[in-house]
């Protein structure tokens, strides 16, 4: 039998406990300028308006990680696409926000409380990027951003030791709740790796869910797959990735 992750989701999820189709959820990173981008982790503020263009003319509508999973697990809500935006970087509330209102969308942005107003000195190449102060944050929050945790300062939680681990996992929770003084019900994966250690030191610390990237055979709430999207990601190859997604992908138990 596959490994998987305990789903129970309280704050998300009722009794339901029969699998369901696994929900859309789109990554992204940096909006703004992309010439210099080894990563492709950013996309232009032209290029998310377009592929926002896309996903209303489907007839689909891009949320927050909270609002989509509390939808799905009522058995509502497969007009729904998650939009998730990582690291924190300062563009977001710039450059992404305006966009996402003029299209009608929400999202939920993974920050990192142990780097405020630093920079992505994570990323070995390419430039750097400068990422959102509390202040920042606070701004995204009031906008309806719904704010979730990427750790403390971005390591991979599958090779870290126990001290590290708690800390990137729990005490960034604890400090993002006192910074937007609202609970904190999402994480995020740094680099998106994940191992069953990891997950439970998630659901243990409290969260709801956690989004990976390809969690491989761990399923369930606290090890979501998403998929990239990034600048070269037209209406042809959002449509393929949306389907390949579905046809991939294990069904998720607790949805609907």
């Amino acid at each position: 039998m596959p490994a998987s992750v305990d789903t129970a989701a309280p704050t998300t999820t009722g009794r339901h406990t029969t699998p369901g189709p696994v929900p859309w959820v789109a990554m992204y990173h940096s909006v703004g300028d992309c010439s210099d981008d080894p990563y492709r982790i950013t996309v232009t503020p032209e290029r998310l308006s377009a592929q926002l263009r896309w996903l209303r003319g489907r007839g689909l509508r891009g949320v927050s990680m909270g609002e989509l999973l509390a939808a799905r697990a009522r058995g509502e809500g497969h007009d729904l696409v998650g939009l998730t935006f990582d690291d924190g970087y300062t563009d977001f509330v710039d450059n992404a926000l305006p966009v996402l209102r003029r299209w009608g969308c929400g999202g939920t942005l993974f920050v990192l409380p142990g780097r405020l107003g630093g920079v992505n000195a994570w990323d070995p190449l390419g430039p750097r990027k400068p990422l959102l102060s509390a202040h920042g944050i606070r701004r995204a929050a009031a906008a309806g951003v719904e704010i979730g945790s990427h750790g403390l300062t971005h390591v991979d939680l599958t090779r870290a030791d126990d001290a590290v681990l708690a800390a990137e996992v729990a005490e960034s929770r604890s400090l993002l709740q006192e910074l937007t003084d609202t609970p904190v019900d999402g994480f995020c994966y740094p680099y998106g790796t994940v191992d069953r250690r990891a997950a439970d030191a998630v659901r243990e610390a409290g969260y709801g869910y956690a989004c990976a990237i390809d969690p491989g055979q761990l399923n369930g709430f606290f090890a979501l797959p998403r998929v990239h999207i990034g600048q070269n990601d037209t209406a042809v190859r959002l449509y393929l990735k949306h389907r390949l997604h579905r046809l991939r992908r294990r069904p998720v138990e607790g949805l609907r």
